[in-house]
């Protein structure tokens, strides 16, 4: 590749992303970000969308001030797909950085946080995990709590018996797990040490008496205030809450929104995930129940940005385009 004009910004493409980073990479990458935000050096920009037609728009951003480096994720989810992109700014200047296409991205971000919740609140030596949901986010989730814990088997549940087949038949050849296949959600959590629900319900499913003492959930399919996955009664065995960011979950999370909403309980209950990362307090002795809730916050998206941005120019990927030109206004 030719070298690029000195200050032009790069546009990364899907395949550059995954060459970049793996997985596993990711999750540390998200959990050197949550420390700088735990020490006041990563701001998130407050979560929006819009919802129409069974569509949601969505908008998340942060800046990471020692990076100098602001950005913002975009994207459109709908029946037909979504095209996510993630645009990142120098935080001196204002001018373009990059353009990073951030589906793979969006994946790296959503099971590498469930990694990084999973390495502090689920037991050390958990080696089963439940899946609920087989839709695009289910593969990288699997594959984060199995970087983070030496699980052996997987089981997994969703309505439709063709779609959880073949999404056991690519966990076996993908991950080399051993895969059971249930009928139901009771049947697929029942005694697993480690919970995972991606899925695009809007009416609960999983309740504490389908949760074997000591389990942990990352609950991450319900990002939008009309989804639910776990009941109430989840809450009151719960004795460790945490989030990726716990403002957010006052409008966007029906779940939390039920709980604590209206003066009905304590949003301080909840611990941000950075907190919990920084000050390496997870999982205690004596604990019941874990829960993890991601919404999905602009520091995790902007701290891998940051690093495949930073990998892009070391490797010489992604392709310069021109700085955006200022047009002269016409009044006529």
């Amino acid at each position: 590749m030719s070298p690029l004009p000195e200050g032009s910004p790069l546009w990364i493409s899907e395949a550059e992303v995954t060459q970049a980073m793996s997985l596993a990479e990711a999750i540390g990458v998200l959990e050197a970000g949550l420390k700088a935000e735990a020490a006041g050096k990563a701001l998130n920009m407050e979560k929006t969308h819009v919802a129409w037609e069974g569509s949601n728009l969505h908008a998340i951003g942060a800046v990471f001030t020692d990076a100098a480096i602001a950005g913002t994720k975009t994207w459109a989810h709908t029946p037909g797909g979504a095209t996510p992109l993630l645009a990142l700014f120098d935080s001196h200047k204002g001018n373009l950085l990059a353009v990073i296409e951030a589906f793979a991205l969006g994946q790296l971000r959503t099971g590498g946080i469930s990694g990084v919740a999973t390495k502090y609140l689920a037991a050390p030596d958990a080696s089963e995990l439940a899946v609920i949901g087989t839709g695009k986010q289910a593969f990288p989730q699997v594959a984060a709590v199995a970087a983070v814990r030496p699980i052996k088997r997987v089981r997994i549940y969703s309505p439709t018996k063709e779609k959880r087949e073949a999404f056991a038949q690519k966990l076996r050849e993908k991950l080399f797990l051993e895969v059971m296949v249930s009928d139901s959600v009771e049947a697929a959590v029942a005694g697993a040490p480690i919970v995972t629900l991606v899925t695009r319900a809007k009416e609960p499913f999983l309740k504490a008496a389908h949760l074997a003492k000591g389990a942990h959930v990352n609950a991450v399919g319900a990002i939008t205030a009309e989804r639910e996955e776990f009941a109430q009664d989840v809450f009151a065995r719960a004795s460790h809450l945490a989030a990726d960011a716990v403002e957010p979950l006052a409008r966007l999370s029906k779940e939390f929104m039920r709980q604590f909403g209206e003066g009905r309980g304590d949003w301080k209950k909840i611990e941000p995930l950075c907190q919990v990362a920084a000050e390496g307090m997870g999982r205690q002795a004596g604990d019941d129940l874990t829960v993890f809730k991601a919404l999905g916050v602009g520091i995790s998206d902007l701290s891998l940005g940051i690093e495949i941005l930073a990998r892009a120019r070391e490797r010489g990927l992604g392709h310069a385009f021109p700085h955006p030109r200022r047009g002269e206004l016409r009044l006529r």
